[in-house]
């Protein structure tokens, strides 16, 4: 082993072996300009430092070149300048306010299709690979379609100094614009989705009022309808409607818009059936307020005695599965997200409505049992108006068919009337996949004309019951929207469509409706959150549906059920 000594002076230095034989070496260092001391502590210096120079070189290296640490963005800086050679940044935003300027003295083409969001402008810069003036050009004519003119883009409004604004301040605008213009949409379709959710102060008080009348007043508890009329509510020769609702105020609305719109009002009979809860106000209502020459039944779920635990136990295990009462009385803005379509938002929003678990809701499934020396019935919902004759419907030839229904896959309004099975049916499922197509058209519920003797020849309710329970199994997940997707599964091949001047749709969502349309059909159907009675209500379609309310009845008067102001548009 050799060993090295240095002298202090560091001018000279030893060279030893340790085998046991001494054997010196001693060397003499000549004066140097820079003394071996300098250069040990130098070599000394070097060493400590070295470990940190690669190491802050690797971080350099995974942190890529926009992202670094203080000590290399300080010589990435700093290095360019020492060396005289200018950062690639500096130049690259020097070129491009070059650009700027020299589009800012051109003027931006009139058939230049603007993107209307930040996110459509990013996927067109992918897509098209823009160069950096046609981006350039792009951004101000979104900012302005001329300098200074104060034409503004919808999505964007630039402050800048001669009507321009730097890009990188019009591109964050454009992002918080339409985030929180997303926000806000989907903000109002929660709102709605709690009020409609809600009863009205004024219905709940009509309900109970009515009740007590029912205790108190032995005219409220007169028999509908009277003993003499009994033998018409089997009388296939009558025009028969069912409506099922716990809504007392809409429930009036559909039998009398029913009653004075038809021709012959003598030939109609209305089957109304509610729940237990809501039967003695309803009976009430009814038997306080006759609507003659027509006749009207009142009657409660729990006074069919077909209807039992037996014969519907998916029912039962509908309201008392843990997954429904979570999905439908849980938490029901979980899971939100901003980015979604605020039209998907709200129907999903919707289709959590506990309506969809109420037995009223079902009850349509079961027409056949319920009634069954009838014929032919027409079904309706308590949120549609009926606003002329509908008598022809029970001569319309259904072909052997079940279910007369307005076919929902066509038609002029492109939201409204564009569903098909895949908007209501989970395709990725592979249940739903084998079984289903996705291009099949879908129908409408609200107003149904169901032929009962041809009904009694299918399998019908044991198909709904079916899916009802492989739906269950899957955990909710073979479908979004309540109680019309088994429907269409069990009709299947059992419809006929009817004229859509017969039913017209969406007036409980669609705030664009054509108003001649709605002049013009026959029913019209407040299908969606904002309903006629509810303060979020389109005020514009409200006096198609006030005008049938008695606003002048003693109960409505003291619950502070008021009548609006017409609006002259829909006179």
């Amino acid at each position: 082993m050799l060993q090295i000594r240095l002298s202090p002076s560091m001018r000279s230095f030893t060279i030893s072996s340790s085998n046991g034989v001494l054997d010196l070496m001693k060397v003499r260092v000549a004066a140097r300009h820079i003394s071996y001391r300098t250069f040990f502590y130098a070599v000394v210096i070097l060493a400590f430092l070295l470990p940190f120079v690669f190491i802050l070189t690797a971080v350099v290296t995974l942190e890529g070149v926009d992202e670094c640490s203080s000590f290399d963005c300080l010589g990435r800086r700093l290095g360019p300048r020492l060396l005289a050679r200018t950062d690639d940044s500096v130049r690259l935003v020097r070129e491009l306010y070059k650009i700027l300027n020299q589009v800012n003295s051109e003027e931006t083409p009139d058939s230049l299709k603007l993107p209307e969001s930040f996110a459509e402008l990013i996927s067109e810069i992918k897509n098209m690979h823009y160069d950096t003036k046609t981006f350039a050009i792009r951004l101000k004519a979104m900012a302005g379609v001329e300098c200074g003119s104060g034409h503004l883009h919808p999505a964007v409004e630039g402050r800048g100094e001669g009507g321009w604004q730097p890009p990188v301040f019009l591109l964050l605008q454009m992002e918080n614009l339409d985030r929180k213009l997303k926000k806000t949409k989907l903000s109002e379709q929660l709102h709605r989705h709690f009020a409609s959710s809600g009863i009205p102060k004024g219905i709940h008080c009509l309900s109970l009022r009515l009740t007590d009348e029912y205790s108190s007043n032995a005219h409220a508890r007169k028999q509908l309808p009277p003993p003499e009329l009994l033998p018409s509510l089997s009388d296939n020769s009558y025009h028969h409607f069912v409506l099922a609702s716990d809504n007392i105020l809409a429930t009036s609305v559909v039998v009398t818009s029913a009653v004075r719109s038809s021709l012959k009002p003598e030939k109609i009979v209305f089957h109304v059936i509610t729940d237990k809860k809501t039967y003695a106000g309803m009976h009430s209502w009814f038997a306080l307020n006759p609507l003659n020459p027509a006749i009207i039944e009142v009657k409660g779920v729990h006074q069919f005695d077909w209807l039992t635990t037996e014969n519907v136990p998916i029912l039962e295990a509908i309201e008392s599965h843990q997954g429904i009462r979570n999905h439908y009385h849980g938490n029901q803005i979980s899971g939100a997200n901003i980015e979604e379509n605020p039209r998907v938002f709200a129907s999903k929003l919707e289709a959590r409505s506990p309506k969809y678990v109420s037995l009223l809701n079902h009850l349509r499934i079961y027409l056949p049992e319920l009634f069954p020396n009838l014929s032919r019935v027409v079904f309706l919902d308590d949120d549609v108006v009926i606003q002329r004759d509908v008598s022809p419907l029970w001569d319309i030839d259904l072909g052997g068919k079940v279910n007369g229904a307005v076919e929902t896959c066509r038609g002029d309004d492109s939201w409204v009337m564009s569903k098909h099975f895949r908007t209501y049916f989970n395709f990725s499922h592979p249940l739903i996949a084998q079984n289903l197509n996705p291009h099949d058209c879908a129908w409408a519920y609200g107003m149904n004309i169901f032929d009962l003797d041809a009904w009694r020849k299918t399998n019908i309710r044991d198909t709904y019951h079916f899916w009802l329970k492989e739906n269950l199994k899957s955990n909710l997940t073979l479908w979004r929207l309540g109680t019309l997707p088994p429907a269409l599964i069990a009709f299947k091949g059992h419809v006929h469509p009817i004229s859509p001047s017969w039913h017209m749709l969406g007036l409980g969502y669609q705030e664009k409706t054509n108003l001649a349309s709605v002049r013009q059909a026959a029913v019209i159907h407040y299908n969606g959150q904002c309903k006629p009675w509810l303060e979020i209500g389109f005020k514009h379609l409200q006096p198609f549906w006030t005008k049938y309310v008695n606003y002048s009845n003693d109960f409505t008067r003291a619950c502070h059920i008021l009548e609006p102001s017409v609006d002259q548009g829909t006179e």
